[in-house]
């Protein structure tokens, strides 16, 4: 069985019976994991372990483990700084930020791999722009110059690990207000200023290496009256076309606010498909992820499950015994370090 385009969640730090049979369903690739997935490193474990029985080739394991603010998994794993945070110290010291962000971004993935788990998404590309609280700290910088020389160190450290990347938002959810979990946020740009600021964190790093991204539930009114994560335009005309970029294309959640605008669960998939989309995420509406799931009964798109199994994580011949290693310890005393720092800027409700 291939492993069809839908990414779906689970409700429990276990599987049920209902669980089973929606993953064992040959349109699901992979799972997203959330905190309420999570209660210990040997938990989550068994938990993998569970998914990947199911069916061969594996499902795709995936989570938002970006540091700060968004990190699934807290204890039993390493304290993630936000990505704000190498921001402020390249503002101090561009060379000792690139190495930090190297560093933990294989600090991350190799723990993530160690139990099992194949893909963060990440890094964030967004511009850090103070109008928009949604990606606040979760962005390294305001200046896309900073963004696209970080992006460039965390995703060697993925690599390194051996974790693919997935940046988001694209093009850019960095300059508007409105937060797509809740509301349909308008950037009322034209492409040419769009270009000129947000797009250049992903030219570049596409440019370099990234084997994933993820679309943002934004609509620029001047660029295309859909929403990105349901605009040609901006997957296949910009992304594909003009920026060159041939890996795979993620939606973000299509139970968001800002993916209401097309209609129903199963409208939500197909324009998200018709686009361009390889993978489609669906969570906390298990309701919803059926009708996603009986919508797209016999479809197949054979380029976009390659993409999909390329996403499977290759940790080192020492993953298993990653913990003793010395490599690990340098990079752990490291982390240490740099979280009791404090940098200009930084405020006490910045990485609630």
């Amino acid at each position: 069985m291939s492993l069809g385009p839908v990414m779906l969640d689970v409700a429990a730090p276990g599987l049920d019976d209902e669980d089973r049979k929606r993953l064992g369903h040959p349109q699901v690739g992979g799972v997203i994991l959330f905190s309420r997935n999570y209660e210990s490193p040997q938990q989550l474990n068994s938990l993998i372990d569970e998914i990947h029985a199911i069916r061969s080739p594996r499902l795709v394991v995936a989570v938002d483990q970006e540091g700060g603010r968004v990190q699934r998994f807290r204890d039993g794993f390493q304290n993630l700084p936000a990505m704000a945070r190498f921001g402020e110290c390249y503002d101090e010291d561009a060379g000792i930020a690139i190495r930090y962000a190297e560093s933990f971004a294989w600090i991350m993935a190799s723990e993530l791999l160690h139990y099992g788990v194949d893909l963060s998404f990440s890094p964030v590309l967004d511009l850090g722009n103070p109008v928009s609280s949604v990606i606040g700290d979760r962005a390294f910088h305001q200046d896309p110059e900073v963004i696209t020389r970080l992006a460039n160190a965390w995703i060697r450290g993925m690599k390194k690990a051996g974790m693919e990347a997935i940046g988001k938002h694209f093009p850019g959810h960095g300059s508007v207000e409105g937060d797509s979990h809740h509301v349909m946020p308008f950037d009322r740009r034209g492409f040419l200023d769009i270009e000129a600021l947000d797009l250049v964190p992903f030219r570049r790093v596409i440019a370099t290496h990234l084997t994933g991204i993820m679309m943002a539930h934004v609509i620029y009114d001047q660029v295309d009256e859909m929403p990105a994560g349901y605009s040609k335009v901006w997957i296949e005309d910009v992304l594909r076309s003009q920026l060159g970029f041939d890996g795979i294309v993620f939606s973000d959640d299509l139970s968001m606010s800002g993916a209401e605008s097309v209609g129903g669960y199963a409208e939500r998939a197909q324009a998200s498909l018709q686009a361009g989309c390889d993978i489609l995420l669906v969570c906390n509406n298990a309701t919803g992820a059926d009708e996603v799931l009986e919508a797209l009964d016999g479809y197949s798109n054979p380029t976009s499950q390659l993409r999909m199994i390329r996403m499977h994580g290759v940790p080192s011949p020492q993953s298993a015994d990653l913990f003793t290693t010395q490599p690990w310890r340098q990079a752990i005393a490291l982390l240490e370090g740099f979280n009791q720092q404090e940098f200009p800027g930084e405020s006490g409700d910045l990485f609630e």
